[in-house]
């Protein structure tokens, strides 16, 4: 009778294991086999990280094995398993992998194919354009769309995270990693001291050192003793969290009255400010999205504010960028003048502070929430909705949003929601964060998906896409030579960008 070798991976990850009663059914062109329990006498079958193999005996020849059917049962009580893969080795030598990476909950099963990558016109045989109808049926029922907020982008249907299906929660390990690492946070930033300077307003610009008492380092250092420089406000613009809000000035806008007098001392090329407009040195950073925005009024003991700033940047001779011109408002007049350098020290300097605080907002709640975090959820959930396993679009994306839906959940739930940490900490609080995502949803546009080709689960079987994987990592490794090689010259070193400290994303 034919003899199967079965080898069945399970998880590395945390209570990944299972105690509960694992059958295996074939399915193949010419006949389906009997259930078969996989169970090893005196041994602990499919614990954490254990790859166990079985002799599976069947009564008659099955053909081509198309589909391997996983069922779980319980033993005692119902205990999760995490499967990554069988591989099942035919009586004639030949080796097929099925790859799963999926959770079974309770009484559960799976189908599985083989790991090609195919499309619907590859499937020809009536049992494979099943499978793959009534995956897509399943995850259609898992994976809903809702609403959360008017003018939103569309997201999962779950109000907390344990409602989220179980393959796209986060697992035990990096839920405890996620709150070991806000608790790190907390103690560097010394919070308790921080929030209570927040109670009453700071004596003097000597109080922001405070912030620092527990982060020690170049970056951290540096700032501190420069961050008043314009030099230095130029670089943070350039070089952090929100430089996709700089746009090259191409034409003086009506509402920033600014001249060539006004700013002739910061203009280092004995050139007008049209000038050096034409020549491509003049750049511009309009909050213009925060104008009508609502300030935070969820305490009334505490005053918050919003500004809706233009800033002018330059490029000097030494190919810097220093703001050269602030206005607070977007409608010019008296009672909103153009803060310039030549001001006096600390009008510029509150001035720039205000810029500081706009550009957080922005970028906390647009770039990073809304292009990041909500706009890639859509992609995601419709990925599970549109795309079953075998499809080659789902193995190059799965891997990028493994956490996405996840970790949205979790800040629907406490960040932006009412009484979320938005409403206690930012000055967008209070449903201004909402308006904003709101107002930016009416200009948004897709740019580009960024893959970075790390891929711990080998959804790709296929030589050849093996090979092509294998050689684009090769690049990332080059490109990440490059920037170590770079860093050991500059006084503020900065890795954020090299390929090895980017996890699998969707950056937008």
């Amino acid at each position: 009778m034919p003899s199967y070798t079965v080898t069945v991976a399970t998880g590395s990850q945390w209570f990944a294991g299972t105690d509960d009663y694992i059958y295996l059914s074939l399915l193949g062109s010419a006949g389906c086999s009997e259930k078969h329990l996989l169970d090893k006498p005196f041994y602990n079958d499919f614990e954490r990280g254990a790859v166990d193999s079985y002799d599976v005996t069947v009564d008659e020849e099955l053909g081509e094995i198309q589909l391997v059917k996983i069922e779980k049962r319980k033993y005692w009580l119902h205990d999760d398993w995490y499967l990554k893969y069988i591989t099942l080795k035919t009586p004639h030598g030949d080796y097929i992998e099925f790859p799963c990476y999926r959770w079974l909950t309770g009484d559960g099963e799976v189908v599985l194919r083989d790991g090609r990558a195919k499309l619907a016109r590859d499937d020809q045989i009536h049992i494979l354009k099943q499978h793959r109808r009534k995956e897509l049926e399943t995850r259609q029922k898992q994976y809903r769309w809702m609403e959360w907020n008017p003018g939103f982008p569309l997201s999962i249907d779950a109000k907390c995270h344990k409602d989220l299906p179980r393959d796209i929660q986060f697992d035990s390990e990096k839920g405890v990693d996620f709150v070991l690492n806000y608790s790190k946070a907390m103690e560097n930033l010394f919070i308790n001291r921080f929030m209570h300077m927040f109670q009453s307003s700071w004596n003097d610009f000597a109080d922001f050192e405070k912030i620092f008492v527990k982060i020690s380092n170049t970056i951290s250092e540096r700032v501190m003793n420069h961050w008043q420089e314009d030099l230095m406000f130029g670089y943070q613009f350039l070089n952090g969290c929100n430089p996709v809000l700089i746009r090259r000035c191409t034409e003086l806008p009506e509402k920033l009255p600014v001249t060539t007098e006004m700013v002739e001392c910061s203009l280092e090329r004995q050139l007008s400010l049209e000038q050096e407009v034409q020549q491509g040195n003049i750049f511009i950073v309009d909050f213009e999205l925060l104008d009508g925005i609502d300030a935070n009024k969820t305490d009334p003991c505490t005053l918050q504010f919003l500004a809706t700033p233009i800033c002018l940047l330059y490029k000097n001779l030494a190919n810097k960028i220093v703001p050269i011109a602030i206005q607070l408002s977007q409608i010019p007049g008296d009672e909103n003048p153009i803060f310039l350098p030549s001001d006096a020290k600390y009008d510029w300097l509150l001035a720039k502070i205000w810029v500081r605080s706009s550009d957080f907002h922005v970028h906390q709640t647009i770039t990073h929430l809304l292009r990041t975090h909500l706009v890639s959820e859509v992609f995601g959930i419709a990925m599970y909705r549109q795309l079953p396993a075998v499809h080659p679009i789902f193995k190059l994306l799965v891997a990028h949003v493994r956490f996405t839906i996840a970790i949205n959940t979790k800040a629907r739930e406490q960040l932006i929601c009412e009484c979320g940490l938005f409403d206690k900490a930012n000055a967008t609080g209070g449903g201004g964060h909402v308006q904003m995502v709101q107002r930016a949803m009416k200009d948004l546009t897709y740019t580009s998906l960024l893959f970075l080709g790390m891929y711990p689960e080998e959804h790709f079987i296929e030589k050849p896409v093996k090979e092509a994987m294998a050689r684009f990592r090769k690049n990332l490794e080059a490109i990440v030579s490059v920037i170590a090689e770079r860093n050991k010259k500059k006084q503020l070193p900065y890795y954020y960008l090299s390929p090895d400290r980017i996890p699998n994303s969707v950056a937008i």
